[in-house]
């Protein structure tokens, strides 16, 4: 996936493009997502543009409340519009869905993007058969199929994704599944019309390590094969060391920080990515050394604090007089190419910083 350029003079940042005269299959651009409550406008996603090419893998990652599983249902059309709104572009394969009819979104979700849910087992109907839903999602997109085909390309599905006895399996209810195997069968089920973009929301958080990392080599044996482009939404960094091309850091509904795997883990530019590694205990750092949390809540989307949302947490706010409670950081670039930073830390600062306080904690990566 490609990186985002600077925001222009209008606040609009351009999404993430390194060959001009490509797009990406996915292309994000000033998405935002805000929703009518009786306590005020809450603003989930507010500004936000990345992109995603076909093979590659984006990571997003962030705090409960940055914004990220509002974004990906944006992607797919699952906002009620009733409820809110969403403005902004979504180019999906050079054709745009925000404003398309709710009927013409349909037909696109789930064969040119689909989604694996956080919790398979309330994503999944508990009254139906496994193999029933996966094959029922076949022939919502091929009309003309027959039952047995349908169920013939979900014992195939369930088959792929390591499922042992597929065809057993097929008549088995999601209760009759270990946790694994529903997240497998969810794979299958979101993967069976072979979709160009995969939405995967915390596909691994309630899995112990040795499955997380079964569903893990899985989802990339799967991009090899199909091709597919993947956003991967989660709050642990050794997941997206592990699979991710690049990575986008929210907080607040706002893009903090975004750029590959090796530029976001191991030189980070903003305080809150510094803070995300030095809660997170390394195999590489001291031993006994404490893990150093973020201090304070994430912040109400409701009512953000002015200027900089991060500046009530960071440590570093009072080095910019009022700028970090004044003004709005734009996504810049932090020197190297593709790696963007919202932070007003001049860069010079902000590598001293993170050598001389941040790293020597003993997790950076």
């Amino acid at each position: 996936m490609d990186s985002p350029e600077p925001a222009r003079s209008d606040d609009r940042p351009e999404p993430p493009t390194r060959r001009a005269a490509e797009e990406p299959y996915l292309r994000v651009r000033d998405l935002r997502v805000h929703f009518d409550t009786t306590d005020g406008v809450v603003r989930a996603v507010d500004g936000v543009s990345f992109g995603v090419d076909r093979g590659r893998t984006l990571g997003i990652v962030g705090e409960s409340g940055s914004g990220k599983s509002v974004t990906s249902l944006a992607v797919l059309g699952l906002h009620d519009p009733r409820r809110g709104s969403v403005t902004g572009e979504i180019s999906l394969g050079g054709r745009q869905l925000v404003g398309l009819p709710e009927e013409e979104v349909r037909r696109l979700r789930g064969r040119d993007v689909a989604m694996i849910f956080q919790d398979p087992l309330s994503a999944l109907h508990p009254y139906y058969t496994v193999g029933r839903q996966i094959a029922e999602a076949y022939r919502v997109h091929h009309p003309r199929a027959g039952r047995r085909e349908a169920r013939n390309r979900a014992v195939d599905m369930l088959g792929r994704v390591g499922i042992p006895q597929p065809a057993r399996r097929f008549d088995q209810y999601p209760h009759e599944f270990s946790g694994g195997m529903r997240q497998r069968a969810m794979i299958a089920m979101a993967l069976v019309n072979d979709p160009a973009l995969l939405i995967a929301d915390e596909p691994t958080t309630a899995l112990d390590v040795t499955v997380q990392a079964q569903i893990l080599d899985l989802l990339a044996d799967l991009q090899a094969e199909f091709h597919s482009a993947i956003i991967l939404i989660t709050h642990d960094l050794g997941v997206v060391a592990q699979v991710a091309d690049e990575v986008l850091v929210m907080y607040g509904g706002r893009a903090v920080e975004h750029g590959s795997v090796e530029q976001v883990l191991r030189r980070p530019q903003h305080p809150y990515t510094w803070g995300l590694l030095s809660s997170v205990p390394s195999l590489h750092g001291d031993a006994e050394a404490d893990l150093v949390p973020i201090p304070g809540n994430p912040p109400s989307l409701i009512n953000l604090p002015s200027g900089c949302a991060f500046h009530p947490r960071c440590r570093y706010a009072g080095r910019n007089g009022d700028r970090s409670r004044t003004e709005v950081p734009a996504l810049l670039p932090a020197g190297e190419p593709g790696h963007l930073v919202a932070c007003h830390l001049p860069a010079g600062e902000r590598d001293h910083l993170y050598r001389s306080d941040v790293a020597q904690v003993g997790v950076a990566r």
